[in-house]
């Protein structure tokens, strides 16, 4: 079975920087096969005899540390996963720019009584809910988000964001290897 792992928050400074190869091994540490990483900002296609477990993630965390000498939290999730969530994104049409399109992938369940900024407030930016997803189109550019940041807080830890354009990158990773 194939599946994807998305490591938050590396390449993304000097203090976070990993070279694919122990990106790569990280994942080969934890006992996945043949990864592939793409774009050098944690996005890894991978083969497994199993779906990956929270433990799984765990490992390849673990494993990053020891290699890169950088904490990064590890989101793992089983190439039909990734594929249901790409394909719920309710706004796909609405946007008209895959960088400005973005796709924040969780590995739990919304916080009960989490509540979506109000659109008034955010506008010309919107932002739905999905099926362990967020989904939000920032015409105006990722950086210039108004989403407080209190909210992304109360979504929880283990919470990392792609753009349209990288989501479609995985999917046509994941198609070459299918």
């Amino acid at each position: 079975m194939l599946g994807v792992g998305l490591v938050r928050g590396i390449n993304v400074g000097a203090s976070t920087r990993v070279a694919k190869g122990d990106l790569a091994g990280a994942f080969e540490d934890a006992g996945l096969q043949e990864p592939v990483t793409l774009l050098q900002s944690g996005n890894v296609v991978f083969a497994a005899e199993h779906p990956p477990t929270a433990a799984t993630a765990a490992s390849v965390e673990s494993a990053l540390e020891s290699r890169s000498g950088v904490a990064a939290r590890v989101l793992l999730l089983t190439e039909e996963r990734f594929r249901a969530v790409a394909a719920a994104n309710p706004l796909v049409e609405v946007a008209d720019d895959d960088s400005r399109l973005v796709v924040t992938f969780l590995d739990h369940d919304l916080p009960d009584g989490l509540e979506l900024p109000a659109e008034e407030r955010t506008a010309p930016e919107v932002i739905r809910a999905g099926d362990r997803a967020l989904y939000q189109w920032c015409p105006l550019g990722v950086s210039k988000s108004v989403v407080p940041a209190a909210f992304w807080r109360e979504v929880g830890a283990v919470a990392t964001a792609r753009n349209q354009r990288t989501v479609a990158r995985l999917l046509a990773e994941l198609d070459r290897r299918s």
